[in-house]
């Protein structure tokens, strides 16, 4: 296997081999030997070997790649409170794990899971461990995840669990065990592809001479499980999510978007006759499955929390109809609390007849007389921690400690908390955990680790385990688990073996063909469509603040009515919502006409409120809006629109009027990059459509304001110029008309050229095309309200003259433009608390 990889010029030692000493030095050979390195050396040379070739011997230009790969991916996390992400920290060297090693692993895990689902089972079933006394009553109640509703409740196809996640740790000794326990709604999936693919693309085809195995089978096992339980043969699946301001959003996007599911928020479903259905541009369509981001508490304000805003009132009845599978099933996380694991091993034995394949840190519950008192004997050897979620007033911050380092007056609040409240703590023992190669200023460094690994339900029901997962590196040499606590960046974790991998994609080998796009939920049009409207008015904004400081009228100069335009300008800044107010009075020029922005300070600062302002129209305001709106449709955009879109404003490097032109010009460039990439790239499904009409319809909205500002009965050169530059229209009137500027032909060209792609005319056209293929609720043929509003303005149009088109005809025509996107959004947009409008409506 390692032939090409390893070969060197005689007696010349390997960089591979050399990287490999260096680091046993550093971790110390007893843990480097019994660790991963030790066990795989022959992976990490071959490893090592071929990161130094590829980086001639420079690990700071694979860390760098690796930001780079990362960023491409678009992969990120927000920590509470902030409202922009963070780049997801990814280390550029990967945990190599031996197949052997691995297949003990899965099979724990596997153990675990089952052995976990059968505990649910008999929680909220018989509930014969406890009457047994095998269980502490106590213990279960005492959670806050336990919901008493739940009991007697069958899921859909039997099963609580259908994704399981198990943080690992290992010990100096290379003996593996199980750390944390997660079944509400296991975090990390989606992050552990994402590391694969940045891990991929960094790596080349080391990955396929390592014998790396896919994660793919999981994913698609996974699938193929949630629909084997659901009652028809093609069911529809969603990921139900927070929202955008949820830690791992981006990576529920993700998740969404690689296997197919539909990202919804609690907003986008509703229950009807024991129904879950999915709000969508076609009316409500059934939903057949729900894997859960969301805690239980928040899922149906009508069975847990009142107070819940993001879940769906009556979605329990769904799932005790038989009608919806939620995975996991809601009171899965009373396993999750620390104390339970104290409990596993005997429980192994009596529910599986089995020994735990992984082992739990040895864990005491102190809400037992027994163990309470061995704790407190070896006080100062231990970890004490919550038992439950909740934090109880004895620890420091409420977070585990070590009582060898609490103080005095720690030490005496812990020894009170535990005696008026014993069954709030535990007592674990103090982990020290194994270490992995990490790549730190440039330097391979030991740093200890966690992995997180999945299982998931197939669609035959049996466990299948992620061949890999994520590690968590800590950023600190000290090996306890208790200081790495949640680490400080990520790495992907890879099972190599001795032979190839075969390729394997996430779809099977024979897929139908099918040109249905899907389905697409009202709150993903109505983000998409406004997505279209502000980037549209962006570039509108643009074009007025390139027309102000550096337009072909500046160019011409010394026209007499050159001040008056720049008036007009300055005006439709104001009125569009560019700029918020007028300048101050105070800093206009006394010698400027009144009401004129000609000055040349003025100017520039209506140029940078524009950019940088608060108005609701400025570049500034406009970019954010973007930004929130394509957050919350990550699923459906794709990497290079999302980088665009997040991408900071640049900064001001001078108040200098070329200085501002130039910035205007680059913004613009994005802008226009943006809509090439929704011209090209995006499918021509009903969420591009209504992107394009947004964009169509604030086109037309701005074409209309920009004849009344410019092309009046009073219009001048100067103004007629100055519409043609904001229409983009000067190359086609220069060659289309050689006797030079006159109204009625600017007018023509700008507004009823149903040819020139910048016209109103032109953009009444494309809507037109949009609406014919867009669903229609009435099986009568009749039009609906927004049909009817739009035949006005398409007449309107299609009748005018270029001498008709006046001040009153064009405020008239913005007027039923402005109706006609209420009248589309109270059609498509469904949202919220909204009655239902069942006239029509197919329930499928």
């Amino acid at each position: 296997m390692q032939g090409d990889m390893t070969a060197e010029l005689p007696g010349m030692p390997s960089l591979g081999e050399g990287w490999l000493h260096s680091y046993i030095a550093k971790a110390g050979t007893a843990d480097a030997l019994r660790g991963d390195v030790g066990r795989g050396a022959k992976w990490w040379h071959a490893l090592f070997e071929g990161v130094g070739r590829a980086t001639e011997g420079r690990l700071d230009l694979l860390q760098q790649r690796m930001a780079r790969q990362v960023q491409e991916l678009g992969t990120a996390f927000r920590l509470p409170g902030e409202e922009r992400e963070r780049p997801w920290p990814v280390s550029a060297m990967p945990l190599l794990i031996g197949e052997d090693d691995w297949a003990n692993i899965a099979a724990g895990v596997a153990q675990r899971a089952e052995l976990l689902e059968r505990l649910l089972d008999d929680i909220f079933g018989e509930q014969r461990l406890v009457a047994a006394g095998a269980l502490p009553a106590a213990l279960i109640t005492g959670s806050r995840a336990y919901w008493r509703s739940q009991i007697g409740v069958k899921p859909p196809g039997g099963h609580r669990l259908h994704i399981y996640a198990a943080d690992l740790g290992r010990d100096p000794s290379g003996e593996w065990r199980v750390l944390d326990d997660h079944v509400r709604a296991p975090v990390g999936a989606g992050y552990a592809l994402e590391n694969r693919l940045a891990s991929t693309r960094l790596m080349g085809g080391l990955q396929t001479k390592l014998h790396v195995e896919r994660l793919a089978p999981f994913f698609s096992a996974f699938r193929e499980g949630l629909a084997a339980v659901c009652r028809r043969s093609d069911p529809r699946i969603g990921l139900l999510t927070p929202g955008r301001y949820n830690q791992s959003y981006a990576e529920q996007a993700h998740l969404a978007r690689y296997l197919g599911l539909l990202l919804v928020e609690g907003n986008d479903l509703a229950v009807r006759e024991d129904g879950l259905f999915v709000r969508t541009i076609e009316g409500l369509k059934r939903i057949d499955a729900l894997w859960r981001r969301i805690d239980s508490r928040l899922l149906d304000p009508l069975a847990f929390d009142a107070t819940s805003a993001i879940g769906v009132p009556g979605l329990m009845d769904a799932m005790a109809a038989g009608q919806a599978v939620i995975a996991n099933a809601p009171g899965a996380g009373v396993v999750e609390s620390t104390a339970i694991a104290a409990f596993l091993p005997k429980l192994a034995h009596r529910l599986m007849g089995e020994n735990l394949l992984l082992p739990n840190i040895a864990t005491w519950w102190c809400g037992q007389d027994g163990p309470r008192a061995q704790v407190e004997a070896r006080l100062d050897e231990l970890l004490i921690a919550p038992a439950f979620s909740e934090a109880p007033i004895g620890l420091p911050r409420g977070r585990p400690a070590l009582a060898a380092n609490l103080t005095d007056v720690e030490r005496a609040a812990l020894l009170a908390d535990m005696h008026r409240r014993p069954m709030d703590y535990v007592a674990m023992e103090d982990v020290h955990l194994s270490t992995t190669p990490a790549v730190l200023d440039g330097q391979l460094v030991p740093r200890p680790f966690t992995v997180r690994v999945f299982a998931a339900r197939d669609g035959e029901g049996r466990w299948t385990v992620m061949p890999g997962g994520f590690a968590r590196i800590g950023d600190d040499s000290d090996a306890r688990v208790t200081v790495m606590g949640e680490g400080a960046f990520s790495a992907d974790v890879c099972v190599v073996g001795s032979r190839a991998v075969e390729p394997v994609s996430l779809l099977p080998q024979k897929v139908p063909i099918r040109r249905n796009p899907g389905t697409l939920p009202s709150r993903a049009a109505d983000n998409l469509y406004w997505l279209g409207r502000y980037l549209e008015r962006g570039e509108a904004t643009l074009r007025l603040v390139r027309a102000t400081l550096g337009g072909s009228i500046v160019a011409d100069g010394g026209a007499a009515l050159f001040p008056l335009t720049l008036d007009r300008l300055g005006t439709m800044l104001i009125s569009s919502g560019a700029v918020a107010s007028e300048p101050d009075e105070d800093e206009e020029d006394e010698d400027a006409p009144e009401h004129s922005y000609g000055a040349t300070h003025d100017l520039r600062e209506m140029a940078l409120l524009a950019l940088d302002g608060t108005g609701p129209a400025s570049i500034a305001t406009l970019m954010r809006y973007a930004r929130n709106i394509a957050s919350g449709t990550r699923d459906r955009l794709s990497g290079d629109v999302w980088r665009l879109v997040d991408a900071p404003l640049p900064k001001p490097l001078s108040d200098d009027p070329e200085a501002i032109l130039a910035r205007a010009v680059d913004l613009q460039e994005r802008f226009s990059a943006l809509a090439g990439l929704a011209a090209e790239n995006m499918g021509r499904t009903a969420g591009w459509r209504f992107h394009d009409m947004g964009r169509r319809i604030e086109r037309a909205m701005w074409g209309c304001r920009q004849v009344r500002s410019f092309g009046g009965a009073d219009a001048s050169a100067d103004d007629l110029t100055t519409l043609l530059d904001l229409c983009d229209s000067q190359i086609s009137y220069r060659a289309r008309y050689l006797a030079g500027l006159a109204i009625e032909p600017v007018r023509d060209l700008v507004a009823l050229d149903p040819y020139n792609p910048r016209s109103i005319a032109y953009q009444i056209e494309r809507i037109a095309g949009h609406l014919k293929d867009l669903p229609a609720l009435r099986d009568d043929g009749m039009a609906e309200v927004h049909e009817m509003i739009f035949y006005r303005i398409e007449s309107a149009i299609r009748t005018a003259t270029a001498e008709t088109l006046d001040t009153t005809m064009m405020l008239g025509l913005e007027n039923m433009l402005s109706e006609f996107s209420n009248a589309l959004g109270t059609r498509f947009f469904l949202q919220g608390s909204e009655g239902f409008r069942m006239a029509g409506m197919t329930l499928a």
